[in-house]
């Protein structure tokens, strides 16, 4: 356990050292209901922030995202009214349970509160357990607002994701490119387009199995990610179609980049009923830099082409295409 005090900030409390995801903050001006609120939730074990007026409190909101607010409603400066009004209007995204303390009975201001984006009251003087109890209510529901989060956010990641290979897909490279083109626009740096396409793959299906294709999808797959750096993007497109975008480089540094990942698979031995088998992937690529941000069916479009060249060559190469007039050629 940890023992938490700050009297800048009024974070008091008997602390588990993993509570910190779990704050409540209380809004009071009285001392004499803060000593209250102080002793009764520091019997949960959660770090509480407290704020003598609503304008603090809403400083402390900003910084910590608590998950339970509890605030009175008559305050100088900014009423509870208006603080609950503040933190549903400027942290949408930030999901808190907020309780109204209020020693008025009155139910048409119990309404309003609520009107406002209260989720719950406690009328003053407060009972101890009750006030507990919808802290316990708070918790819940901000539990369950977490774990559903948690669970659109798994399943926006398997929409943007190849379920074979792991890597992300078409939709996931058009959200990325909406930013990264821009920004080459606007900061003139050179975008490079590469589709890799495995060759023969269908003898490799029609001869192992399609689970042998798979082990090659696979390790293609890992290959191409450990080949990409962490600022550039690599995805599925399809089949056994890939993509590999690159920027900040020029036209040598993204063919040495390109060649590598090409040896590499060339290199690898796959083992198929006790056999070696060599897969290669032949690559086109193609490359644009200027003030207008690229368009990636364009780009896709001159890389396929470039593919196409690879294919006809001989395979298990790369070529280019024939680049943008606005592209600084360095190599």
């Amino acid at each position: 356990m940890v023992r938490a005090s700050q009297t800048k900030t009024g974070v008091t409390g008997t602390l588990p050292a993993q509570s910190e995801e779990f704050r409540i903050l209380v809004a009071e001006d009285s001392v004499i209901y803060r000593k209250l609120m102080e002793q009764c939730l520091s019997k949960q074990g959660h770090p509480v922030l407290f704020a003598k007026d609503g304008r603090e409190a809403l400083d402390l909101f900003a910084s910590h995202r608590p998950a339970i607010v509890i605030t009175d409603w008559t305050m100088p400066d900014v009423s509870g009214l208006d603080l609950v009004r503040q933190i549903r209007q400027n942290f949408r995204e930030a999901f808190s349970y907020i309780i109204l303390i209020t020693s008025n009975t009155n139910k048409e201001q119990v309404i309003e509160g609520l009107s406002a984006g209260a989720d719950d009251y406690v009328t003053k003087p407060f009972h101890e357990g009750e006030l507990l109890a919808r802290v316990g209510v708070g918790s819940r529901m901000v539990e369950l607002h977490r774990q559903l989060d948690a669970k659109n956010r798994q399943l926006e990641e398997l929409a943007l994701t190849d379920p074979l290979t792991g890597l992300p897909n078409r939709r996931a490279v058009e959200q990325w490119t909406a930013r990264q083109f821009s920004a080459a626009a606007r900061h003139r740096f050179p975008v490079w387009v590469a589709i890799a396409d495995l060759d023969h793959f269908k003898k490799v299906n029609d001869t192992y199995g399609h689970e042998a294709g798979d082990l090659v999808l696979e390790k293609f797959s890992e290959l191409l990610k450990a080949h990409t750096r962490k600022s550039n993007m690599c995805a599925r497109l399809g089949g056994e179609e890939f993509l590999l975008i690159i920027t900040h480089v020029d036209k040598e540094g993204v063919k040495i980049a390109v060649e590598r990942l090409r040896s590499a698979l060339a290199e690898y031995p796959f083992e198929f009923r006790g056999r070696v088998v060599r897969v290669t992937a032949s690559f086109g690529i193609t490359g644009l830099q200027g003030t207008s941000a690229p368009d990636l069916d364009e780009l896709l479009k001159r890389a396929d082409a470039a593919l196409y060249s690879a294919k006809n060559s001989g395979r298990n190469r790369l070529e280019f295409a024939g680049l943008d007039a606005g592209h600084a050629d360095k190599g």
